[in-house]
């Protein structure tokens, strides 16, 4: 009996066969053309995020409201170098997130099968940020309530609101409705973040706040004078998408 022994082409061959059908392709030539007079775009044109203005709650009751300034206050308490969580406006940043793309799930896959995912993997359950938080909030304040005197969070002190945190933190706490403390807090520490830290248009990061503590520079266009030179505060204020402070005010 004959036997026919198939060679496996090597990777090299392997590569130079896709290379050589991507040339075959007949890919239509790239022309190149000149440009003059003016600019083949025009300037605005694209759709820049608009800048949040602060006046009312679009998402949260003025109840669920109290309760994420109290929180923001707690994880981005104020002292010398900023602003706390609330009057920086991480709260105000939230609200409008949550009632646009972010707070329904819309640019996300949310039809499932959903399975008990590993740490690393994020949130894995159908519920969008918005249920999350209107749920989360009211187990948050129905435990403090029967647990702390028929009190809600925000009219806790300041050190029964940090200890209250940080067993919701480590999971010590059962929240009424399912409501998993641990994740809870996870949700509620990364929007407060992101709130404190973003660009101001957001709504959050009020006055540049967190970037002049940390000499962020921002979106300025052009920093390349000061790249090198390590170890030394930048010298220039930052400035926001919107534009810089004196722009904005004139």
């Amino acid at each position: 009996m004959e036997t026919h022994c198939l060679k496996r082409p090597t990777r090299r061959q392997f590569l130079s066969s896709v290379a050589f059908t991507i040339l075959a392709g007949g890919a239509a030539p790239v022309m190149a053309r000149s440009i003059s007079g003016r600019l083949p775009w025009e300037a605005r044109s694209a759709d820049p995020p608009v800048q949040v203005k602060p006046g009312g709650w679009l998402f949260f009751t003025l109840e669920e409201a109290q309760t994420m300034e109290a929180v923001a206050d707690r994880l981005v308490p104020a002292d010398e170098l900023s602003l706390g969580g609330k009057d920086a406006g991480c709260v105000l940043y939230l609200d409008r997130q949550l009632v646009g793309s972010y707070g329904t799930s819309s640019r996300l896959y949310t039809k499932g099968p959903f399975m008990p995912g590993l740490p690393t993997q994020g949130y894995q359950a159908p519920d969008t940020p918005a249920q999350r938080y209107r749920t989360g909030i009211a187990a948050f304040n129905a435990f403090t309530r029967e647990t702390k005197g028929g009190k809600r969070f925000a009219e806790l002190a300041p050190d029964e609101q940090d200890a209250v945190l940080k067993d919701l933190e480590a999971g010590k706490i059962t929240l009424p409705n399912k409501v998993d403390a641990k994740s809870f807090f996870n949700l509620m520490l990364a929007n407060v973040m992101e709130g404190f830290f973003a660009d101001p248009i957001y709504g959050g990061n009020k006055d540049m706040a967190s970037w002049k503590m940390l000499g962020f520079p921002g979106a300025r266009y052009d920093y390349r004078d000061h790249v090198s030179k390590h170890n030394q505060p930048y010298p220039l204020p930052p400035v926001s998408i919107a534009g810089s402070m004196e722009w904005m005010t004139r």
